[in-house]
Formats: structure tokens, C-alpha cells, sequence
């Protein structure tokens, strides 16, 4: 049933309405008309036409849906809940209207639609906000330790009076001190006992089970520890490998604290570049043990596709990182090998060291894709970035390796595992000036991953 009556009405609900949610006809002259009355709703249905013929009781939240029923052109604000959707002209005729269900999370759940019109009268119409199973992105540090905080990032993370948040690791070892819980994060202390795994989250609205996971040990490339990987240096320059005030022992370091970054992110791969570069001075090169072993035969990179480079970080409030991006490259034999000696099964080009891989421009040797990490960079502003003397979770998917050294679409992407051989980390470049400074990068745990 229709029900009509005053907008004050809506008092108890949300705050009264004071912005206008439509454009106005002078804003689009001849093209939106507002029309008097007030609107008759049918029916709600999805938005698309293949669809049409199924009727809508709901919707998530940020889901498009489309109302049928007469002199839509009336509506003046639609309410859902207490949370006021959006309304875009171009989608409104007399007989439907498209509209996107608000993102935000109700505070007064009725489970109605209101539709006011200019004279503010309001028409209510049964229509559920279904409000999605927590969504879980990234872990702020996958190595922070048991009695330390950590922040999940992600979505629709809410608490309930009845049905109060909870955070479990593997093996059932469940998180007792929650901090803070926002829409988009929650924040809580690792919880003694928790090992290696995926975390879940609960909420009145489902259970999510994390992608990634804590403590993650898959895919490692390098630790820079004793009884890991053994993999470590293995280019034209050994950069520092440290332990003091590492997150799991030993990583490498990039920057001195003294040296200087110029604005346009000056090329010093002395100090501020960590090469990897498959093979070896044997003749063939040896490719399957040591220092010197290529990463794809230590990682499997078969689906890659689907995959993600991880890596710890910590960026001393004492040395800001401000200007250079971090490149951050895997190569095949035909980019890069310790000598360009032959290889053993291998009958395409074999890259000597000089055949540096961010060497030239666009469309040939440094046009391969890279990733490109600049978070100092943000909305368009140079920030000086630091992590407060933390370390964080790192994770790039393997998908953004597509840039090339000036931070533009490069021409030649990663499209075999043989093209995950060797991998090289400098910050350099990356066609974006920022501001002279004397960064410290500290990098552990480097890794590659699935991401889903």
C-alpha cells in the first residue's frame, strides 16, 4: 500500500533535508522537467533488461535498481532508510527510475524507500538494504607479532548489540581485544597463540574468510635469514642486509639516511637499488640451486596471472621517503642473467648484465612492465611518506606490473612464468617529481602469492 504524508515525518528518522539531490532544469535546459503530484510505485526490478521481469523485495548496498510506476518524475529525494541516495536526471523518465542503493550503512533500519517530492510530501514503499558479509583486503602487517596491534582493512565491518563483532585466526584461536571497528577497518591485538593462516571476520551480516594470511610463509623469494631461502645479493651491487629492529630478523635496505634523492628521483642504483639477477660465471649458467637460481624455479608462477608480489616495509620517520619511485621488476633470460653465458634447455637470447633492465625509453628495452610503488604521491600532492617507525604489509598483484620506467602504459608485459627469473627492486624515476630527501627503505619477506 501507498502511504503519503509530510516529510516531517521523517524527523525521528534522519536530520531534516536541506540539500537538493537533482539537477536543475536550468542547469539542463529543455532536457529535465520536475512534475507535480506525487509518484505511484509499482514495482522495484533489476537494472537489467535480460532481468526485467524479476521483482526485487531488496538489494545490496551501491547496487543499481530500477522503480517502475507513474510520475517518477516527481521525486524530488529518495531516502533509503535514513541514508539519501543520489538521483541522476538522465536516469529518470515518468515510468522508471534508476537509482543506486547508498553505500553507507543505516543508522535507523525501517526497511522502506521514501520518495519526497518538491512539496515535500513522501511516499513510502517496502524495500530491504541488504547489507553484504564483511569484506577483508589486506592485514596492515601479516608479521605483526602476538600482543601488537594490527588493522584489517576492507568493507561493511559493523557491530551489533546481539551479535557483536569476531575475529578468528586458524585453529580456532579467536581475537579477545577489539580497539576500534569503522565501516572500512577494524582495528585489534594479535592474540597470543595465533599461527600461520586466514583470519575470518563475523558480523551480524556473515562471515568472510580472508585471502591473504597471517604470518603467510607461500611463495617466498627472499628473507635475507639463515636457513631461508639463501637467496640474497646477486648483481652489481651488494646493498646492506641488517637486523636491527627487523620485524622477522635479517632484510636488505635501501638508502643510508645520508644519501641524497633528488627530486626527479636521480638514478644511484649504488645505493638505492637491490638486483637479483638469475645464473651464474658457469658456462652453461646454472639455474636450479644456489645463490643465482631462477626465482621461477624456486616459486611456481604458473598462474601468475593471479598472483601478487608481497613484501614487508618500514620507512623510518627519521628518513621520509619523498621523491623516486619504487620500480620494482621481474625478467626473463632475455632481459637480464648474472653472465649471458648459454643455459642448458634454453634456446632463446640470453641477456648479458650490461643489458641493463631499466636501461631506454618507450618501445624497447626499458618499456617492459614494472610496477611502479609511490605512496608519498597522494591525491596529487607530494606527502612525505613514512610508516611511524613500523613495519607494513606490502601487495602488489602482479596484473599492475604494467608500467614502464617513466610510469606510462609500457609495450611488453610479463605473459610466461619464464618471464619471472630474476627481479630487481630501485627507486629511481618513475616520471613524477617530488621533494629532495634522504630516504631509508628497510624490505623483508619478499614474496609471491595467489590473490584469490
Amino acid at each position: 500500500m501507498k502511504h503519503i504524508f509530510k516529510t516531517n515525518c521523517l524527523a525521528a528518522l534522519a536530520a531534516a533535508v536541506t540539500g537538493i539531490s537533482l539537477a536543475s532544469c536550468e542547469q539542463m535546459p529543455g532536457k529535465y522537467e520536475m512534475a507535480d503530484g506525487v509518484p505511484e510505485i509499482r514495482y522495484v526490478r533489476p537494472v537489467d533488461v535480460a532481468a526485467s521481469d524479476s521483482l526485487m523485495t531488496g538489494a545490496y548496498m551501491e547496487n543499481q535498481i530500477c522503480i517502475v510506476g507513474e510520475n517518477l518524475r516527481s521525486i524530488y529525494e529518495i531516502w533509503f532508510n535514513d541514508r539519501k541516495a543520489i538521483l541522476n536526471t538522465s536516469f529518470i523518465t515518468d515510468n522508471t527510475l534508476i537509482v543506486t542503493v547508498p553505500g553507507e550503512i543505516p543508522s535507523v533500519v525501517t526497511n522502506k524507500m521514501y520518495m519526497v517530492t518538491a512539496a515535500r510530501d513522501t511516499v513510502t514503499f517496502d524495500f530491504n538494504v541488504i547489507i553484504p558479509a564483511p569484506v577483508l583486503n589486506s592485514l596492515s602487517c601479516e608479521y605483526t607479532p602476538a600482543g601488537e596491534t594490527a588493522t584489517i582493512y576492507g568493507d561493511y565491518f559493523m557491530e551489533d548489540e546481539q551479535n557483536p563483532l569476531e575475529i578468528v585466526f586458524s585453529d580456532d584461536v579467536p581475537v579477545t581485544e577489539i580497539t576500534e571497528v569503522t565501516k572500512t577497518a577494524v582495528t585489534f591485538v594479535i592474540p597470543e597463540g595465533a599461527e600461520e593462516g586466514r583470519i575470518s571476520v563475523t558480523t551480524v551480516n556473515g562471515t568472510t574468510t580472508s585471502v591473504f594470511h597471517y604470518l603467510d610463509s607461500r611463495g617466498f623469494l627472499f628473507d635475507f635469514d639463515e636457513g631461508g631461502t639463501g637467496l640474497g645479493n646477486h648483481g652489481w651491487h651488494d646493498r646492506v642486509i641488517s637486523g636491527e629492529n627487523g620485524i622477522t630478523g635479517n632484510y636488505v635496505q635501501l638508502g643510508d639516511g645520508s644519501t641524497v634523492m633528488s627530486e626527479d628521483g636521480g638514478w644511484n642504483d649504488s645505493m638505492f637499488a637491490f638486483e637479483y639477477w638469475c645464473g651464474s660465471w658457469d658456462n652453461p649458467q646454472n639455474m636450479t640451486s644456489g645463490n643465482g637460481m631462477a626465482l621461477n624455479n624456486l616459486v611456481d608462477f604458473t598462474d601468475f596471472a593471479h598472483m601478487a608480489l608481497k613484501f614487508e616495509l618500514c620507512v623510518p620517520s627519521a628518513h621520509p621517503w619523498s621523491a623516486g619511485a619504487l620500480q620494482i621488476a621481474f625478467a626473463g633470460y632475455d632481459k637480464v642473467t648474472y653472465s649471458g653465458n648459454p643455459i642448458d634447455g634454453y634456446s632463446g637470447t640470453v641477456a648479458a648484465p650490461n643489458a641493463y633492465i631499466f636501461n631506454g625509453e618507450q618501445g624497447n628495452a626499458g618499456s617492459f612492465g614494472r610496477a611502479i610503488y609511490r605512496p608519498w604521491m597522494q591525491g596529487g600532492q607530494v606527502v612525505p611518506f613514512h610508516t611511524d617507525d613500523k613495519w607494513i604489509t606490502v601487495t602488489i598483484p602482479v596484473a599492475d606490473f604494467r608500467y614502464d620506467r617513466l610510469g606510462v602504459a609500457a609495450t611488453e608485459l610479463p605473459d610466461s612464468p619464464d618471464d619471472f627469473a630474476s627481479l630487481t627492486f630501485f627507486v629511481v624515476g618513475g616520471g613524477v617529481n617530488g621533494q629532495e630527501c634522504s630516504p631509508v627503505l628497510m624490505i623483508d619477506n619478499i614474496r609471491a602469492v595467489p590473490n584469490r
